[in-house]
């Protein structure tokens, strides 16, 4: 089997890089402290250990930004004859600002400079409600930033606590005005369903209030208790009960009655915008079959049949980022792995999934789920009704089987 090193390579050579879009993921694994029900590459200052900081984390990424940009040495066809212009941004966490803003913005910068940022490019990041204020969020715009995911999850500060989240209601809708304020052409709230305790109140309350916020796209995600974490250990003790999923199917339903009540449109199952222009690009590259280069620690990348991820642990990240590529494991993607992933995620867009990609038994359970309500055939296409959303898992699972 071939070395990551050399599969990336091989993979960044091929001039389809960037024919579906291509795009930058940059991980930031900070975090003040762990919420109960997180289990995402996170680490808290106490977890990071000797070497680690956050006053270096940026130049350490924009290393491997230009390590990233050497590798398309080989490539010819397109722009400078290497790289490929990069079309989106996206900083997730952990989160990114605990960095300060003129960090993000020179790793924002360091993109622009080793593949270009595409005209109308979207740049996003993540942003927790009590790391941002005013002249942050203003400082960030400035740094070419133009879209801001606030993770608001419940304005009930019951539910807040459950998920042991820090932030007041309040200061995620001021998040919300701050960014308006900088001139953010897109800001989106984040929500968490179905956590113990909330209420159908609660959760209605929380969707009018991004509602009236004002702004253009909103998440939506029913809980999942992840083993190892907090709250898993929680609810095995019988602290707190565990979600119940009829409930979180009513909730969704009233995610959808709200949300479209006030303009919004549904674009992939959990995701809600006013208009097309206020859809995550950058999701929508991932679904739709584009490229990404992830950097930071445990970062996911995926070119033409190739997909690798980074070390977890900053410090092992750094270490092996010094001695080339910073990749834990890859793997070659065959064409069954490839067919698997065009269906499940296409499946789960509002645009649907075209039956030109299906193979004949997929042909077959696409006829049957139609059938039985849970999809629709437009335009050559499959599309999920409400019914089907609430159960694109198993759709998925029949037409691949």
């Amino acid at each position: 089997m071939s070395s990551p090193a050399s599969a990336v390579n091989a993979a960044a050579a091929d001039p389809a890089v960037g024919e579906a879009g291509f795009g930058f993921y940059v991980h930031v694994p900070f975090c003040v402290s762990r919420c109960g029900y997180c289990d995402f590459n996170t680490y808290t200052a106490s977890e990071l250990g000797a070497g680690v900081s956050r006053d270096t984390y940026a130049a350490i990424v924009r290393a491997e930004i230009r390590d990233a940009a050497a590798r398309f040495a080989e490539r010819s066809g397109a722009n400078d004859g290497r790289r490929p212009k990069v079309d989106t941004v996206f900083f997730g966490g952990g989160t990114p600002t605990l960095l300060s803003a003129a960090d993000l913005s020179s790793i924002l910068a360091e993109i622009d400079r080793e593949f270009g940022l595409a005209d109308g490019y979207e740049a996003t990041t993540e942003a927790n409600p009590e790391s941002v204020d005013a002249d942050y969020l203003a400082e960030l715009h400035d740094g070419g930033f133009t879209r801001l995911s606030v993770g608001m999850q419940s304005t009930a500060s019951h539910v807040l606590k459950i998920l042991d989240r820090e932030h007041s209601p309040q200061k995620a809708l001021n998040a919300v005005q701050y960014a308006h304020k900088a001139g953010f052409a897109h800001v989106s709230l984040d929500l968490i369903y179905g956590t113990p305790g909330e209420t159908a109140a609660d959760f209605e309350a929380s969707l009018n209030a991004a509602v009236d916020a004002g702004v253009d796209h909103v998440s939506a995600y029913a809980l999942i208790v992840e083993d190892g974490t907090a709250l898993a250990r929680r609810i095995r003790s019988g602290q707190v009960p565990q979600p119940s999923d009829d409930v979180a199917a009513d909730r969704y339903l009233a995610a959808e009655a709200v949300l479209a009540a006030a303009g919004f449109q549904w674009y992939e199952v959990s995701n809600w915008a006013r208009t097309e222009a206020a859809q995550c690009r950058h999701n929508l590259l991932y679904w739709e079959g584009g490229h990404w280069w992830g950097a930071g620690p445990g970062a996911h990348s995926h070119l033409p049949g190739v997909r690798w991820w980074n070390h977890k642990h900053p410090s092992t990240y750094g270490a092996a980022l010094a001695e080339g590529l910073p990749a834990a494991g890859h793997e070659v993607l065959t064409d069954d792995d490839q067919y698997l992933e065009r269906i499940l995620l296409r499946t789960r867009l509002a645009g649907g999934l075209p039956l030109s990609l299906l193979r004949s038994t997929g042909a077959a359970a696409a006829a049957q789920v139609t059938a039985d309500g849970l999809a629709v055939i437009e335009d050559d296409r499959l599309k999920l009704t409400l019914r089907g959303r609430l159960l694109a898992d198993a759709v998925v699972r029949d037409l691949t089987s």
